[in-house]
């Protein structure tokens, strides 16, 4: 009894009760609950919120902001990956020991990641709790402490995660494919470089989220929640750092070779070109091709051997492979082409008989047939993905392709 009264004082010493008590929404007495319309808005500070009340029992918020790898240089990289961490820490709010505790205590989630132009946050749980876990949300991105001892404790982790993390080959080839295409910017690791393992500081992390954890550069997304609850969270605690921030550098593409030994029996490769940017029209054109190439089996632990890549690679070998198009869109870039897995003897012949497939069809060899068919794919993907509940992702992306130049130039269009 004693722990428990202890628990209670601690919780109400750190609490900075900075979410407001949000009352869950329902839908009316005896009908059936009808998902509502998206809604969007947008702050004159620039931020924007989104919102979809589907009335599940399960309420999902992300925070997103314009500030993954892309936005560091050289003097500060691994920054990022260090912060995808540090969510735990204390912050001016709640301690590190609140964080945890009051996020198990209601069978919550609260989980950070990242890619190369954003970094999200994002909460989870039962739709009664979401104020708890608005606080908490709230007091990590909006008012993080970085004590010194908490980062250097953190360091050790960088490692271990990133160990982990390399232990897929395919993190392996993704991570040097961008180091190859790109000059700067995009070509910056989402893992922190060797070298800068330990020398992460709290001041770089100060400096990072004071710079672009902005009003302007954020996104605050909800589903299973009502438009004006998060309008309210907003408005109200949202508004701490007005502008843009540090405008980032247009991503450069120039092209390159990689080759890493690894003494493995597989052949992981990864040959591109550069492509559209998200949202663009010719994205969309790409999309289509990666599912008229093949985006990988339709049936669960089958092979893919209805599209155009697999048949071509299976005319030169019979050994064990796998084929499909690789297809990433950035705000400024992109990068297509295919990505293989092959034995070592046999990777010359799989990768050259995939490109050659790819030129044949650049040269105009397709049937509308296949053309409707990868349509039709690509939407039952996108059908499938929504049905999964990864939307909150899905509208992230789309209110990335409404403006995708503001915040490399630090303009507002």
């Amino acid at each position: 009894m004693k722990l428990l009264t202890r628990a209670g004082y601690f919780s109400r010493f750190y609490s900075l009760k900075v979410a407001p008590k949000v009352k869950a929404t329902a839908a009316p007495a005896g009908a059936p609950p009808q998902p509502q319309d998206l809604e969007f808005t947008k702050l004159p500070n620039g931020l924007v919120i989104a919102s979809l009340e589907n009335y599940a029992p399960l309420s999902r918020i992300g925070l997103f902001i314009k500030a993954g790898s892309r936005y560091e240089d050289s003097n500060n990289l691994g920054t990022t990956h260090l912060l995808r961490l540090a969510s735990s820490l204390t912050t001016k709010g709640a301690s590190s020991f609140k964080i945890t505790r009051g996020i198990e205590a209601v069978g919550g989630k609260l989980s950070v990641t990242a890619t190369r132009e954003t970094m999200a946050y994002t909460v989870e749980c039962l739709r009664g709790d979401v104020d708890i876990l608005m606080e908490f949300l709230l007091n990590v991105t909006t008012a993080p402490e970085f004590r010194r001892w908490e980062v250097a404790d953190l360091q050790p982790q960088l490692k271990i995660d990133k160990a982990v993390a390399f232990q897929n080959p395919q993190t392996y080839v993704i991570e040097n494919l961008h180091a190859a295409a790109y000059r700067n910017a995009l070509a910056n690791p989402l893992y922190c470089p060797d070298y800068r393992i330990g020398k992460v500081t709290s001041e770089e992390l100060h400096y990072f989220v004071q710079n672009h954890f902005t009003s302007a550069r954020m996104a605050l997304i909800g589903l299973g929640v009502s438009h004006p609850v998060l309008k309210q969270v907003a408005e109200q605690f949202l508004n701490m750092r007005g502008g843009f921030g540090l405008s980032g550098v247009k991503a450069k593409y120039r092209g390159g070779e990689i080759r890493e030994q690894n003494g493995d029996s597989l052949v992981h490769a990864a040959l591109v070109a550069e492509s559209a940017v998200a949202g663009s029209a010719e994205a969309n054109a790409f999309s289509v091709l990666q599912h008229v190439l093949g985006a990988g089996p339709h049936v669960k632990r089958g092979s893919n051997t209805t599209s155009h890549l697999h048949q071509a690679v299976a005319k030169v070998t019979q050994q064990p492979f796998d084929v499909s198009a690789f297809n990433a869109s950035y705000s400024d870039s992109g990068l297509f082409g295919i990505y293989t897995i092959s034995q070592a003897t046999a990777a010359g012949d799989v990768i050259k008989a995939a490109y050659n497939q790819v030129k044949t069809i650049a040269q105009g060899n397709l049937s509308n047939t296949d053309v409707q068919a990868a349509k039709l794919q690509r939407s039952l993907f996108l059908a499938r993905s929504r049905w999964q509940q990864v939307e909150i992702w899905d509208i992230h992306l789309l209110l990335m392709s409404c403006n995708t130049d503001a915040h490399i130039t630090g303009e507002s269009s």
